[in-house]
């Protein structure tokens, strides 16, 4: 194992196992050894220091709203000028997803290995430069009376900058969520739950907020739309761009690198090497194998669904005879549950551990969508056609559901947080990520097979047998690592022993 510091200094590292506490530290070194710097640190039950958490806060909240902003108003953009037809925006958006899944090796090996403050400053770079140069193409599509040749061409190279800014957003995601903050709250579970709690709260308002904003710009104009997404992604990057350096700056563990020593077993052959780099291939044995595999999955699993108030289920909403104002009050409610669950998740995870809390957020889920499901189909098959009544109790308990998801996503990312090994974080959330972005174009590829609102009801099966399948290798999960599923003692009231959250979630140095 080699350890690299952000100045290139390398010295021999005896593990890749994390290192000792701060007070064993001191006590082997002698005060002569102490920085000044690590009083920055906060202690193991208080927060981030709060100067620090906002410039970081600052930073994901602008990664965030570009993302949304660019993700949303690109389908309205290409609506407007492809009208009568969705098979440009459906093009766009698979080939989008599935570079994300064609190349997570290669965004994962950059975070595993690149210096970290580099690698976040190329994705915020690459991610502004992609959108306002998708922006430009989208005006000159816009604007400009082009042939069908022409308008063909910019299309295609607004699918590849599309591409380019869905890889930096994956690379600053899992760099900042998976890697930096882990650092940043090593050996501070409290501060870890509480960043991940309010990056989470943050990308959910992002969600709600930024499409709501980028849709009434293009109400009164899709140029003017256009200028908009291009001025705040230029205008964001000098921002973002000195809040991580200070937040980098701050933490010196960050700029401490372990870095595993190269494997000299590769592929002989152009193309085999050029697939071991590139395509996830060579990730998915360690990913498979991995204690955290089973979460990580799961979570994954759940990407799987047209129940979540995106474009699918909303179009479905406006054919059965909702009102646009209808769906947006609807579509609110449920982001206020969904933030509900960055408050709920952190507290039942430091009362009963983040194992526990997995468990009881998809049986949430699992519960108040078969409970939706229910109602749905009891309408439907009495009637043969769904009603306003059916869609809305069907809405309903799909708000509902989202606290479990959101419930169980933070859980999910704090099991990855501390049993991924720091070599192989980046490698093992693009994976992730990818099964992510499978998991969404399968729902979408449901979508355009039955595409009539009629036929809504086929394409719910699976999203529910996705949750049923992530809830029982979960379960298992649950059962082999507490040796049990259900605590007698939380129904009975009873005092018993209880597993520290440490040993419940296996660290690494365990």
């Amino acid at each position: 194992m080699v350890q690299q510091s952000q100045g290139g200094e390398i010295g021999m590292s005896k593990s890749s196992s994390p290192p000792p506490s701060n007070d064993h530290h001191a006590a082997a070194s002698g005060p002569a050894d102490h920085d000044p710097s690590s009083d920055l640190l906060a202690p193991a039950s208080q927060p981030v220091p709060w100067p620090l958490a906002l410039r970081l806060y600052t930073s994901h909240f602008l990664s965030m709203w570009n993302s949304r902003l660019f993700e949303f108003g690109a389908v309205l953009f290409l609506a407007d000028i492809f009208p009568g037809t969705l098979l440009p925006m459906s093009v766009y958006a698979l080939v989008r997803g599935f570079a994300a899944v064609l190349f997570a090796q290669t965004v994962g090996s950059w975070v595993d290995k690149g210096n970290r403050l580099h690698v976040v400053r190329a994705s915020i770079i690459g991610q502004r430069a992609s959108v306002i140069a998708s922006c430009l193409v989208l005006w000159a599509m816009e604007t400009r009376n082009l042939g069908e040749k022409a308008k063909t061409g910019l299309f295609g190279v607004s699918v590849i900058l599309a591409c380019v800014e869905k890889l930096m957003a994956v690379m600053n995601t899992v760099a900042v969520e998976r890697d930096w903050v882990v650092v940043m709250t090593e050996g501070n579970t409290y501060a870890r739950r509480q960043l991940n709690a309010r990056m989470r709260r943050i990308d959910l308002i992002c969600k709600l907020v930024g499409p709501l904003v980028i849709s009434n710009v293009a109400i009164a104009s899709t140029v003017i739309a256009i200028y908009t997404t291009l001025a705040m992604s230029a205008v964001s990057v000098p921002i973002e761009y000195i809040c991580i350096e200070q937040v980098f700056r701050f933490f010196p563990a960050l700029a401490q690198r372990n870095i595993p020593l190269e494997s000299n077993e590769e592929p002989r052959s152009l193309w085999k090497r050029l697939t071991y780099r590139v395509l996830p291939i060579s990730s998915l044995p360690f990913y498979f194998r991995h204690p955290a595999f089973i979460p990580s999955f799961s979570l994954a699993l759940l990407y799987l669904t047209v129940l979540s108030f995106s474009g699918q289920m909303i179009t479905w909403l406006l054919a059965v005879g909702y009102t646009t104002t209808y769906v947006g009050v609807a579509r609110t409610v449920s982001t206020v549950l969904e933030l509900s669950a960055t408050w709920i998740a952190p507290r039942l995870s430091k009362k009963i551990g983040a194992v526990r809390t997995g468990i009881w957020s998809l049986s949430w889920q699992m519960i108040t969508l078969t409970a939706g499901v229910a109602w749905y189909y009891a309408d439907f098959f009495s009637t043969g056609k769904p009603h306003l009544i059916a869609a809305t109790g069907l809405t309903l308990f799909v708000a509902l559901s989202r606290i479990g998801l959101w419930g169980f996503d933070l859980s999910a990312q704090l099991i990855v947080q501390d049993e991924v090994e720091e070599s192989h974080r980046g490698t093992f959330s693009t994976v992730e990520a990818a099964f992510q972005n499978l998991a969404e174009m399968t729902s979408y590829a449901l979508t355009i097979a039955f595409s009539r609102p009629d036929q809504f009801q086929w394409p719910i099966l699976p999203s529910v047998a996705a949750v049923y399948v992530a809830g029982g290798l979960y379960s298992w999960f649950v059962r082999k690592r507490r040796g049990h599923l259900l605590h007698l003692s939380c129904i009975t009231g009873e005092k018993g022993s209880s597993r520290p959250e440490s040993v419940e979630l296996g660290h690494r140095a365990a």
